[in-house]
């Protein structure tokens, strides 16, 4: 019913407008233009009947405009080569404008849209550089409103790679100036623009307290500004899901597992009555997920599998479709069904390392850009201006040779420090080179390490009221090397108190031979040998340098990725993927 009414009313609008190709009045122009900008969050399909209207006017201006629009607009549909089409003809148009202030408005808009475009692509790095051409484009012509959605549009990118706190400080500030301005704008932009920042805040303290889980503090800010978002997104249906999805993980972290399935059942009824596909994909994922985490894994599979089938449907690889085959896999291992788990743990592995590398990558170059592109609008107030110019370009020369000293300095550390870890990476390498040459030659049944004499004695000390015979000694030690030989370190039982079980000793007696003949608590002689695997194995197994960071720490029996990249790190000076990377 609403497209028929949507057809109705573009064929009134066409009878009206663009019978015959005619230039548009300014006035009507302006009006078509906030109804291409307002319908782009509410209904993409009006948005499009509203610029297919203005791009039948003979006036460069206006088909300049909606070129770029209509070229957004195929980015959301997912429509990339008539989305870059239509983007070339835009500065087509652009080009055939005399110079004048309306000229370098209008290219700013074309910036701006062009940053949404390469936002929509996951291309972050091209986003941020449309959005500080833009900027410098607005300043020229003190367009204020332009200039607050242009740092706003930064902040999401900051927010997308994951510069969470600079990303809060940023649209707080903005969000104050938005509340000062807000009689530049109509009803609807300062909806719009309220509704925007507020997600985005909700958003980043989320992502923040997921980096910092003991800082509960955060989800509470975080649903602080979700609500708020909604108190503004009456008339936005893809922000007020985003929301409410939003809100629901909040619930779910919270522990709140009743109100979070309420919510997230609410978004897909919701996100179907408005054939919103990403929402509804979400909301699907996230039921699958909590389902798996309560243990109701037959449940967990109906959401799951919707989400992967729909994505294959549609060839769209984004992260529910990642995350829901790993699940997937997960549910069918715990089922013993090994086929399947095999089949879904392949998709993830596939898919994982390409989008992880892709989005390391745009956050490098997003954090270079911010560093050593032109740095002006930091030092813009929007508010006021300076009153002393003089004063402003001696701060900033002092700003500009403190920058230099500053990445100077940094770019000296990190070649010193990159070196350092290549020494130590390349003596690992070849250490373990050689271990393997020597695999086939008689080696000692027992290994006994000689102690400095100042540590012996302390060894004494703390071990005052223990003895134990040296065949006794040797003989666990023997039991601790057929251990070693049979991999059993790679479990995540391997403890002192369940190794000391399997060879029939107590855990003092282990400790304490593990910490005579081999110099190291229990603990760091487990690490050790779980970290020495794994580095043998990306030397010999080039399969095994594609896997995760997750899927490798959890094959050595590590808990989690965390503590085994730390642990990697300090035995080898680089993370696992730069280890893999350079070999």
């Amino acid at each position: 019913m609403r497209l028929i009414i949507s057809f109705l009313l573009f064929l009134v609008l066409n009878i009206t407008f663009a019978q015959q190709k005619k230039e548009l009045t300014e006035q009507e122009y302006l009006v078509l233009q906030d109804k291409i900008r307002l319908y782009t969050n509410k209904n993409v399909d009006s948005s499009f009947m509203y610029a297919h209207i203005m791009e039948k006017s003979n006036n460069n201006k206006h088909m300049a405009f909606a070129n770029v629009a209509l070229s957004y607009l195929y980015q959301l549909k997912d429509n990339v080569s008539k989305s870059k089409e239509k983007y070339l003809l835009a500065f087509n148009y652009l080009d055939k404008m005399p110079e004048s202030t309306d000229k370098i408005r209008l290219k700013s808009y074309l910036y701006n849209y062009g940053g949404l475009i390469e936002y929509k692509r996951g291309n972050y790095s091209k986003a941020l550089e449309n959005y500080q051409q833009g900027m410098k484009l607005s300043l020229q012509i003190d367009d204020i409103i332009q200039i607050v959605k242009f740092k706003g549009n930064i902040a999401f990118v900051n927010e997308a790679v994951g510069n969470y706190q600079l990303a809060i400080k940023n649209l707080r500030q903005l969000d104050a100036v938005v509340d000062q301005n807000e009689n530049l704008y109509t009803k609807e932009q300062f909806n719009t623009i309220k509704s925007n920042n507020n997600i985005t805040l909700g958003s980043s303290y989320e992502s923040s307290y997921m980096k910092n889980q003991d800082k509960k503090y955060l989800l509470d800010s975080a649903a602080y500004f979700y609500k708020k978002t909604l108190s503004y997104s009456q008339n936005i249906p893809v922000n007020k899901i985003g929301a409410k999805t939003s809100l629901g993980n909040v619930y779910y972290l919270k522990k709140d597992i009743k109100n979070a399935e309420k919510t997230y059942y609410d978004i897909i009824f919701i996100a179907k009555q408005n054939n919103i596909k990403k929402a509804f994909m979400v909301a699907n994922y996230n039921l699958g997920n909590l389902y798996y985490e309560t243990k109701k894994y037959d449940k967990a599979l109906v959401f799951l599998k919707r989400v992967d089938s729909i994505s294959q449907v549609d060839k769209s690889k984004d992260e529910s479709f990642l995350k829901s085959n790993y699940y997937l896999a997960k549910i069918y291992n715990i089922k013993k069904d090994p086929e399947l788990a095999y089949k879904y743990s392949k998709i993830y592995l596939d898919n994982y390392e390409k989008s992880e590398a892709k989005l390391s990558n745009e956050a490098l170059e997003v954090n270079y850009k911010l560093g050593t592109g032109d740095l002006s609008d930091e030092m813009i107030t929007i508010q006021k201006k300076f009153e002393n110019e003089v004063l402003l370009n001696k701060a900033l020369k002092v700003f500009y040779v403190l920058l230099v000293i500053g990445i100077i300095f940094l770019l000296i550390k990190n070649i010193r420090d990159k070196n350092k870890a290549h020494k130590k990476m390349n003596a690992l390498i070849e250490e373990f080179k050689a271990n393997l040459e020597k695999k086939n030659e008689p080696q000692p049944e027992i290994l006994v390490l000689e102690l400095e004499p100042e540590e012996e004695i302390q060894l004494k000390k703390e071990n005052v009221n223990l003895s134990i015979d040296e065949a006794k000694e040797n003989k666990i030690v023997e039991k601790l090397l057929a251990l070693e030989n049979k991999l059993e370190y790679l479990n995540a039982d391997f403890t002192l108190q369940y190794v000391a079980k399997k060879i029939k000793t107590n855990t003092t007696y282990l400790s304490y031979v593990v910490n005579k003949r081999f110099g190291k608590s229990f603990g760091e002689y487990s690490n050790e040998l779980k970290i020495n695997y794994v580095i043998n194995e990306m030397i010999t197994n080039h399969m095994y340098r594609k896997y995760s960071t997750q899927a490798i720490a959890e094959s050595v029996g590590f808990k989690n990725a965390v503590s085994f990249a730390k642990s990697f790190r300090k035995r080898t000076g680089v993370s696992p993927a730069q280890f893999a990377s350079n070999i």
